[in-house]
């Protein structure tokens, strides 16, 4: 009967040490378990191809004025890396695809901006905004939604309102053509 002592206490502090084990891996699932879910949303972004046609990134009630102005000359030898989109100020901008808000802030050239990364890891870029909708970087998002309005801050400030709207990945792509073909669906 003696030696059953100790063999129980060491069973006892086994089992308290197996409880704060799980309770540990327990904890730390659930503080783990955002970034794992963001993680596998990039990837899942990452091996998404990229759409041919997108939505007009404008909420209007008239159908907005797209102007192809990629590749204009631009100020400081530079060249237009996106398109310009006329519209009243404070027009909703939407989002054209899914995926996440990587940057909400201020750029000079750009004013007011917001960058998405989407399928195919492609970056949409929103400048020249008003103001900012109610996401924040790190937020997911879905193509429609609102992600902040149009205004002519930074470079555009002084001139008429509209959204620059570019797309990256290695380097800068003419988004026109995307548009235009979303436009004819």
């Amino acid at each position: 009967f003696t030696r059953s002592r100790p063999y129980a206490k060491t069973r006892m502090k086994s089992a308290a040490r197996l409880l704060l084990v799980t309770l540990l891996v327990l904890g730390l699932a659930d503080t783990a378990q955002p970034y794992l879910q963001r993680a596998w949303f990039i990837y899942s972004l990452a091996i998404e191809a990229p759409a041919a046609a997108l939505p007009s990134p404008l909420a209007a009630r008239r159908a907005p004025r797209f102007v192809d102005s990629w590749g204009n000359a631009r100020s400081g030898d530079r060249r237009h890396e996106g398109i310009d989109i006329f519209a009243p100020k404070d027009t909703p901008v939407l989002t054209t695809t899914r995926g996440i808000v990587t940057r909400v802030g201020k750029n000079r050239l750009g004013g007011q901006v917001v960058w998405i990364l989407g399928p195919g890891l492609e970056r949409h870029y929103y400048a020249h905004l008003n103001r900012y909708g109610v996401f924040r970087e790190g937020d997911r998002v879905e193509a429609g939604d609102i992600i902040c309005y149009a205004g002519n801050t930074g470079n555009a400030r002084g001139g008429p309102v509209h959204l620059h709207y570019g797309i990256y990945r290695h380097g800068a792509h003419n988004p026109y053509p995307r548009l235009a073909a979303g436009l004819t669906l």
